[in-house]
């Protein structure tokens, strides 16, 4: 992938953008491998690529500058601003949102946020884009001081970009690098995007977390599907489920699915999915995860997690362990806290394990790993 910025040393996000590709790939693979070396693994499969550009399905821009002339980008250490309109990790129709924005903010006279001098109201723009044309766009606001304002002028953005269905405000008061605050302002009838892997619907709402690679995302649910299916498999917990993309995957009309998930924007995504898709032995939940689990005295057959950069942690493993579900399915965007977690699941095997390029140009990666209970029949039902 050419890019500019990097090449004129302007951005180095990308860190191994001078690596070829098939470098990179490997150089993961040889990672994780070397990270669970002491866990035998019985299959290794092949790492799922990702196209090298145009695969983001999401933007995170600071906004700087003056409210005449705003950059949308990053912040340099050195107090620089940094245009990443023309990133070649968004697709092409990320580019008429960023030019037609930069007028909005004047219209709407949101003064960007001055980081040295704690003045400005306009922090962030996010934006999101569903595979399914639809777009959501967030302002990311100091206070409420500018939201009138705000309102007034979003007729003619909308009308300049109709594919803009959710449009919400955030309130991030804080000063310090934080992305969002606890307040959310819908500034649209609807706050729900819809979006469609391999024929599940899925819901991305303003607060609720959603991967960032949609291609490879999807690839990663239909494994977990696949890999589920192989089993049998009554009855199911996805814990961290977010938006409950791993549940809705891997769910039957026939199998119990409970779906655990802190965040309650996220929840109620999993529960209209799971009632547009016709599944009555579902239910969702907004509850923390390892709390959910550690309090209950039986588990499913297959226990799903896909936990945060942290990993499911000693509690978790300590009570899977204990209570002994006969497989373990783990989706981890860190896999030094998987080998960890892995680790301290001594009475499972490694069935299986692949990795999913999520993040090309990076060291980061996803990876998908089945764990078997030593004593469970791979293939039948779990003891």
């Amino acid at each position: 992938m050419q890019c500019a910025l990097y090449d004129a040393d302007r951005c180095r996000s990308c860190q191994w953008l001078e690596k070829p590709y098939s470098q990179q790939l490997s150089d993961k693979q040889a990672r994780l491998e070397a990270l669970l070396a002491q866990q035998p693994v019985a299959q290794w499969l092949p790492p799922v690529t990702s196209a090298q550009q145009a695969f983001r399905n999401k933007a995170k821009m600071v906004v700087s500058g003056s409210v005449e002339r705003p950059v949308l980008g990053m912040v340099q250490r050195d107090g620089s601003a940094v245009d990443l309109s023309t990133c070649p990790l968004y697709p092409e129709s990320f580019a008429p949102v960023f030019a037609a924005l930069k007028p909005f903010i004047a219209r709407a006279g949101l003064t960007p946020y001055n980081v040295a001098r704690r003045r400005g109201e306009l922090k962030f723009l996010l934006l999101t884009e569903s595979t399914q044309g639809g777009m959501m766009l967030r302002f990311v606001l100091r206070s409420r001081e500018k939201l009138d304002q705000l309102r007034a002028a979003l007729p003619w953005l909308q009308q300049q970009l109709p594919q803009l269905k959710v449009i919400s405000a955030n309130i991030q008061p804080v000063h310090m690098a934080i992305l969002e605050g606890d307040e959310e302002i819908a500034l649209t009838p609807s706050q729900s995007l819809a979006e469609s892997f391999n024929q599940v619907p899925l819901w991305i709402r303003p607060q609720s977390f959603f991967q960032t690679n949609p291609q490879v995302a999807a690839a990663l649910y239909a494994t977990a599907r696949d890999w589920v299916r192989e089993l049998a498999i009554g009855s199911m917990w996805d814990l961290f489920c977010g938006v409950g993309g791993f549940g809705l995957h891997c769910a039957t009309p026939q199998m119990q699915l409970t779906g655990i998930e802190i965040s309650a924007e996220a929840i109620a995504c999993a529960q209209r999915s799971a009632e547009m898709l016709g599944l009555e032995k579902v239910s969702f939940a907004a509850l923390d995860s390892t709390a959910f689990a550690t309090g209950r005295d039986a588990v499913p057959d297959l226990v799903l997690v896909n936990p945060p950069r942290r990993g499911i942690g000693k509690a978790l493993c300590d009570y899977l362990s204990r209570m002994a579900p006969g497989y373990i399915l783990y989706s981890s965007c860190n896999p030094e806290s998987m080998a960890q977690d892995i680790a301290r699941l001594a009475d499972y095997r490694v069935t299986r394990v692949q990795l999913f390029d999520m993040f090309p140009h990076t060291a980061h990666f996803e990876v998908l790993s089945l764990l078997t209970r030593q004593d469970a029949q791979e293939g039948g039902p779990a003891s």
